[in-house]
């Protein structure tokens, strides 16, 4: 098991000043990150989860350890009153206790609107592993340079990771059965408990038949048309469906880049899975598992450093294509497009450097053992791409 995830360090330094809030997908490790990895820096602790009863009633009665440091709250978004209660504790407490709250979903969607502990917290969104992290190599490269690539090969790792995604106990253990028996728990309890738990959806069997059709549609354009005619159902509820999945950690969309000096596409998305284990096409696997890490380098930097930064993909009405671009401050930062083994410069990346005048353009391929530099384009090992990011 890894010493550290990569968020450890910063939630620690955060901790001296604010709340914090860890949110991600079930199973991802927000637990051990609280109990195993940051508890032991503090004298003494008091973990609670909202889901077993006695600490539930521990919660509710403000019944903390006397000498702890650290208060962790785990899963108290099922509580639907959990901000109001947050706030008054860390309000009466925050002399004595840090407190810090995980869950695996609302984290992120609470704070989009208006926040009553605006100022109080700050909110982690916590990824699977990636290949930089797994290999001990993370150095993180400053926002709007060039990404530092990898000097030496981690194929096998990637080529592990591409496979069994990045959840923990998958990749741990390298079983494809275990693989196959842990996508339907996930699943199955993502439906029929998390969701529940929280949302009223009337028709569940309906959305979880989304769900069940989402692999085969990830790394492509997104039509809720399409779905809506598949499932029988209203654009609506594919629509409001779709937002809880996101909120929920299973999936996430990207958008087009609108640029000023093209002709854009401008409403249709991208999307792609937390877990691109899911997925059974290798080629669209690989670009979500491409797509995952770049989402965790952006979801980094916007909640630790702060920067206005996103993650799209470019498409104009002439249906030229690069499958992302990284923006900072709506400003391109550097472009990457996914293959699996080619290496010639596609021209659509050519086309959208010059016409956007994009500092950095990537072309990425699952090839092993690939590092050239043609007309400004980078082509390059995957394994050695991703060691870049974090």
């Amino acid at each position: 098991m890894l010493k550290n995830r990569y968020l450890t360090q910063f939630v620690l330094e955060d901790l001296a000043e604010k709340m914090v809030f860890v949110g991600g997908p079930r199973q991802v490790g927000k637990t051990t990150l609280a109990r195993e990895l940051v508890a032991p820096h503090f004298q003494d602790t008091g973990y609670y989860n909202w889901d077993k009863r006695r600490d539930r009633r521990k919660i509710m009665e403000s019944d903390w350890p006397g000498n702890a440091e650290l208060i962790i709250l785990d899963e108290i978004h099922k509580f639907k009153k959990w901000k109001s209660f947050v706030k008054g504790e860390y309000d009466t407490l925050k002399g004595k206790y840090k407190f810090m709250i995980t869950g695996s979903a609302r984290l992120d969607v609470y704070r989009k609107g208006g926040d009553s502990m605006l100022g109080r917290y700050h909110y982690y969104r916590l990824h699977p592993f990636s290949l930089a992290e797994i290999a001990g190599k993370v150095s993180l490269s400053p926002v709007l340079t060039e990404i530092a690539i990898g000097s030496q090969s981690e194929n096998d790792a990637f080529l592990t990771l591409d496979t069994f995604g990045g959840f923990p106990e998958p990749f741990m253990k390298q079983n494809m059965r275990v693989l196959r028996r842990w996508h339907n728990e996930k699943v199955d309890r993502l439906f029929r408990e998390e969701i529940r738990d929280i949302e009223q959806i009337r028709d569940v069997a309906s959305m979880q038949l989304l769900g069940d059709m989402l692999p085969k549609r990830a790394a492509a354009l997104l039509s809720i048309n399409s779905l809506r005619e598949d499932l029988e159902v209203s654009h609506r509820a594919v629509s409001n469906w779709l937002s809880i999945l996101e909120s929920f950690y299973y999936c996430f969309r990207i958008y087009p880049y609108i640029g000023k000096n093209y002709r854009s596409l401008k409403k249709e998305s991208k999307l792609y899975l937390w877990d691109w284990s899911e997925i059974s096409d290798e080629q669209a696997r690989f670009e979500n598992c491409v797509a995952s890490h770049l989402q965790k380098l952006v979801h980094f930097f916007q909640d630790y450093e702060g920067y206005r930064i996103n993650l799209h993909y470019l498409r104009n009405v002439d249906k030229k294509e690069v499958d992302f671009l990284v923006t900072v401050d709506e400003k391109p930062w550097f472009s990457v497009e996914a293959k699996m083994n080619e290496t010639n410069v596609s021209p659509h990346s050519r086309y959208f450097k010059e016409k956007l005048n994009i500092p950095f353009a990537y072309q990425v391929v699952k090839k092993s053992g690939v590092d050239r530099f043609v007309g400004g384009i980078r082509v390059v090992s995957a394994d050695r791409f991703l060691l870049g990011l974090i």
